[in-house]
């Protein structure tokens, strides 16, 4: 094995490590959340502010995974590793979510699923004062809900391949960001 293989090899180890760590954190959270607060979940603002833990959680692990690697990648390297970390996360964090659905905490289904309409009636409420118009998108929201909080294995799959697209579209915003070429002068050491 080459010493570029033996880096790549590295790499992809740390991504999948930074990987396990960082799902760890989002399904901790999910857990304290779920058991502290389940109604929080349906609210836009913990929407937003989960967004925002996950991007300052994506960048700090981006910015770790460089640092372990050496400090430098080109853009190529650093979106192979990104969104292997990014996919990797995802999947774990997908099944464990599913899992708990199904076999951990079965009312999690039921729980959701009330939780989402409270919130889906509320906005359409807001929106709308036909009382015809807003129970069609009660109607139409409790289609998707189920789908969500109760997922068959070709609807993960389905999820899993669009965020698949979300988190390449993500890893090259980020690569092209973090992206990080080594000197091309080795610095002058004065004797």
């Amino acid at each position: 094995m080459t010493t570029t293989n033996l880096d790549t090899a590295n790499a992809k180890k740390v991504a999948i490590n930074n990987a396990l760590i960082w799902a760890l954190i989002n399904i901790i959270i999910f857990l304290m959340v779920y058991y502290a607060s389940p109604s929080l979940m349906g609210n836009f603002a913990y929407g937003f502010i989960q967004l925002a833990i996950a991007i300052g959680l994506a960048i700090y692990f981006t910015l770790d995974l460089r640092k372990k690697i050496g400090g430098y990648w080109s853009f190529r390297e650093a979106l192979g590793n990104i969104f292997l970390m990014f996919m990797v996360q995802v999947v774990v964090v997908t099944l464990f979510t599913t899992a708990f659905a199904k076999w951990i905490e079965p009312s999690y289904a039921d729980t959701m699923r009330e939780i989402s309409l409270n919130a889906t009636t509320r906005v359409a409420e807001t929106f709308s004062s036909d009382q015809e118009q807003i129970d069609k998108i009660i109607e139409e929201a409790e289609k998707n809900i189920e789908k969500q909080v109760n997922p068959g294995f070709m609807d993960v799959v389905k999820g899993l391949a669009l965020g698949a697209i979300f988190y390449f579209i993500g890893a090259l915003i980020f690569a092209a960001i973090f992206k990080r070429n080594p000197p091309v002068f080795a610095p002058v050491e004065e004797e």
